[in-house]
């Protein structure tokens, strides 16, 4: 069948260049090799197609029809590799992005420019902190923090999120202020479950250079950033959030910071790809407006993840 289209876009070749001679120019190939083509396609078809001679050739009343359907055939494979050629150089269709729920702030910002600028871009956004199932939800690009599952994808970092300690001032007048790397060895810790990159390990460093490490029990855990916020501001115990997401709390009161003397682990940011090369325009320029947007993030310790 693949010989037979071949073939088949040879005459197409032909009758639009007028001649062999211009058709095997226009395919990159000799006079002979476009002739045999159109001798195994008349063979094939059981019917002649075209009258020869030395200067000119014409159709006969069989070819014209048949090459009706053989220039309808070229021009959609054009039309195709056209289309193609834009998916692959300028932004648009569908952009299916995944992105766990502590990211949304900072997404719909780096993407808007982006959006603006091509109009035939649309995005479909889906916000879980659930490492879902990135193929049978047809998602081409996939934002992921902290450790990484196994997975046949390709991952890339693209910067990190800096993460601060943070409680309730009710919490903290019923249980005590932590001061020291000693006390936090008292409190409740609220976080992450670790299948979603959860730190259990937590190295800090102090003011004055020395660092201590800090095993984590988690009183409660969850699979979602912004459930933990909410019951860190409900009082239920300490946890390490993003001072991204949590600017508005701390100006009305509901969080307040811990050991700000103190550097914590930073959270590596990584987007997630079928595949390494050949990426379509859409996923290129979304990456790097991502890059953008969580490549700021500095001043931590390296995350241990154990």
């Amino acid at each position: 069948m693949l010989d037979q289209l071949r073939r088949m876009a040879v005459l197409a070749t032909v009758v639009e260049q007028g001649s062999l001679v211009a058709a095997a120019r226009q395919l990159q190939t000799t006079t002979s090799a476009v002739s045999q083509q159109l001798r195994a396609l008349e063979r094939d078809m059981g019917v002649t197609l075209l009258h020869r001679s030395t200067r000119r050739i014409g159709l006969t009343p069989a070819g014209e029809r048949f090459v009706q359907g053989c220039q309808a055939m070229l021009a959609a494979a054009r039309e195709a590799q056209t289309q193609l050629q834009h998916l692959r150089d300028a932004p648009e269709g569908e952009l299916r992005l995944s992105a766990p729920v502590g990211s949304a702030r900072q997404i719909g910002p780096a993407l808007a420019p982006l959006l603006a600028a091509h109009p035939g871009l649309s995005l479909s956004l889906e916000v879980d902190d659930r490492f879902t199932d990135l193929v049978a939800h047809r998602i081409d690009l996939a934002l992921r923090f902290g450790r990484l599952p196994d997975s046949t994808w390709v991952a890339q970092r693209i910067g990190q999120k800096t993460i601060g300690l943070y409680a309730a001032p009710a919490y903290l007048a019923r249980r005590g202020v932590p001061t020291a790397m000693a006390d936090l060895r008292q409190h409740d810790w609220l976080a992450l479950r670790a299948d979603n990159g959860s730190l259990r390990s937590l190295l800090l460093r102090g003011p004055e250079g020395q660092e201590d490490e800090l095993r984590m029990t988690p009183r409660v855990s969850s699979n979602n950033q912004l459930s933990l916020q909410q019951m860190c501001e409900a009082g239920l115990g300490l946890a390490m959030l993003s001072p991204d997401d949590v600017d508005e709390s701390l100006a009305q009161g509901r969080l307040l910071p811990l050991l700000q003397g103190w550097s914590l682990p930073t959270l590596p940011v990584y987007v997630m790809t079928p595949q390494r090369d050949a990426q379509p325009a859409k996923v290129r320029h979304a990456i790097e407006a991502l890059r953008g947007a969580f490549s700021g993030g500095s001043g931590g310790l390296p995350a241990r993840q154990d």
